[in-house]
């Protein structure tokens, strides 16, 4: 299930670094955990959603080459999300 709107929303606004920003690597970390912790929730009810849990490891997988690509480009900007996200290295 997609965020809903209002959520969404929240999540821009507490992240993005500009008025108009929805698209910085810190929005996109910040959206894809929210979907990621929703489907780890979906996931242990529904131990066998096969699709879902496929959907998962793809989402993991591309927060993990933003966290990789932020790392690179700011590192500063890397741990403050990392640090207010709760992500591991």
């Amino acid at each position: 299930m997609a965020l809903d709107k209002a959520k969404k929303q929240e999540i821009i606004a507490k992240y993005s670094r500009g008025e108009n920003d929805t698209g910085s690597t810190e929005v996109q970390v910040a959206l894809l955990t929210e979907r990621i912790t929703y489907l780890t929730e979906h996931l242990q009810t529904n131990k066998k959603d096969h699709s879902s849990r496929l959907g998962l490891l793809k989402l993991v997988g591309q927060r993990r080459r933003l966290m990789r690509y932020l790392r690179t480009v700011d590192f500063a900007r890397y741990n403050v999300i990392k640090e207010e996200l709760g992500l591991r290295n």
